[in-house]
């Protein structure tokens, strides 16, 4: 029998999307911390610290916005490309590119491309994929492209800025906020604008349409005036979006209400405004226009549950996705009510999604614990502070209590490796772990068990 060659055999086993997806992004990772360990990357004509250009790359491309180094001094113009780069990357997704050039280049493509990006993209079905990736592409570039205009008007007119300084800004934090990366070229990130709804509602609009989902944000385009067609996907994602914003927005705002550190100072209107910007910011984004290590505990710990939910499926938002959380949610209620089926609507939830999603709270939940656990063991601060970085760079928000850059390198080498697990995704990277799928060909005798 004829051996195939070795070469073959070791790709073979990579044959797994989610195997290709997670080392998409590790080679991206490896490209842009090469990249940004480059002189010409720093404005000193240094050489970056390796941890330095490692935690920086990984938080572009995973799009979180947490830096051990200030980008906008730390970085020269060569260093700040490289990143907006490795977070446009990273909020289309490797694969994504990937298919998007071989259509391009070649016209074609082939069935296990198809299935890459199908994986990256979460896309139902196979025969529309090039129009699909062509329309995901077109739609992140022009609303960055909306974005970046109205913030480079408004620095511009409003805070004097010469034009090149002001679109040079715009479009940083165009694509930083659609992406949902929170990387901004100010040291403070928003704190300066904390009043200005031009800017801060701005910005959230980009962040809610880039975390809400590309598949989501087609079907409103196809379908917005029939909200009776609308699959369970985009009905879970809007309803819980909007239920997160305006309760979020509530909790914020009531908990920072008097507190002379954050909204105190704050007009009424701006107090609301402030809130608002804040629980869109937690939903994966990672500017603050107000500041963190001043929030109150109670402000802490309702920004790590609304950042371990983060935003939609398919799209730049993290977390475990609200659809995870509205999934689980329709299970405790029909557990609750004694049915024996998952109904959403006048849909039946099938066992395999109920199944995933329970894999992705509870992996997440797991990373968040044994995380938190480790950088407790390693770093002199307190469980609050601690918890808050964790859920940020599991869930890949980048929003700081301050202490990012002064953690051990310890420290930051762990925050690397939840940054990583948290864009990829906890079910993702098993799968990718796993060299083969195991079919089981028969079926064991049932026995049930107590619970609770």
């Amino acid at each position: 029998m004829t051996r195939r060659p070795t070469w073959r055999r070791r790709t073979d086993r990579f044959r797994h999307p989610a195997q290709v997806i997670a080392i998409g992004f590790a080679l991206a990772v490896t490209v842009g911390t090469g990249l940004l360990s480059l002189p010409l990357a720093t404005r000193t004509g240094e050489r970056a610290v390796l941890m330095d250009a490692l935690f920086t790359a990984t938080s572009a491309v995973c799009v979180t916005g947490l830096v051990t180094v200030d980008t906008g001094s730390y970085w020269s113009g060569f260093g700040q490309a490289v990143i907006l780069l490795l977070i446009q990357a990273g909020g289309l997704g490797i694969m994504t590119l990937a298919t998007l050039f071989t259509v391009l280049l070649f016209r074609r493509i082939g069935l296990r491309a198809r299935f890459l990006a199908q994986a990256e993209t979460k896309s139902v079905g196979l025969g529309d994929l090039r129009g699909v990736l062509r329309r995901i592409v077109l739609f992140s570039l022009v609303s960055e492209a909306v974005v970046a205009v109205v913030l480079t008007v408004r620095f511009s007119t409003a805070y004097d800025k010469p034009f090149g300084s002001a679109l040079y800004d715009g479009v940083f934090h165009a694509v930083s906020a659609f992406n949902n990366a929170g990387f901004s070229t100010r040291a403070d990130s928003l704190v300066g604008y904390v009043t200005d709804p031009w800017i801060t509602l701005t910005l959230a609009a980009a962040v809610i349409l880039g975390g809400l989902g590309f598949p989501v944000v087609f079907e409103l385009a196809r379908n917005w005036r029939r909200p009776s067609t609308w699959s369970v996907l985009t009905r879970i994602t809007l309803a819980l979006t909007v239920a997160l914003l305006v309760l979020g927005t509530a909790v914020l705002t009531l908990a920072e209400f008097s507190n002379p550190r954050t909204f105190g100072p704050l007009t009424g209107a701006e107090k609301l405004l402030a809130g608002f910007f804040a629980a869109t910011m937690t939903r994966t984004a990672g500017f603050n226009s107000v500041d963190i290590g001043s929030l109150r505990p109670e402000s802490l710990l309702a920004s790590d549950v609304l950042m371990f939910i983060g935003g939609g499926s398919a799209g730049t938002a993290g977390g475990i996705k609200v659809t995870t959380f509205g999934l689980l949610a329709f299970v405790l209620w029909s557990e609750m009510r004694g049915e024996t089926h998952v109904n959403v609507g006048r849909r039946r939830i099938p066992a395999t999604n109920q199944r995933q999603a329970l894999a992705v709270a509870l992996l997440s939940v797991g990373a968040v614990i044994v995380g938190t656990f480790l950088l407790l063991a390693i770093t002199p601060y307190r469980l609050d502070v601690v918890l808050f970085e964790v859920v940020s760079a599991f869930a890949t928000v980048g929003l700081s209590t301050g202490i990012t850059g002064s953690l051990p390198p310890e420290a930051d080498l762990l925050l690397v490796v939840l940054m990583f697990a948290g864009r990829i995704g906890p079910l993702t990277l098993a799968s990718a772990l796993a060299l083969r799928d195991r079919d089981r060909r028969y079926e064991l005798p049932e026995e049930r068990t107590i619970v609770g």
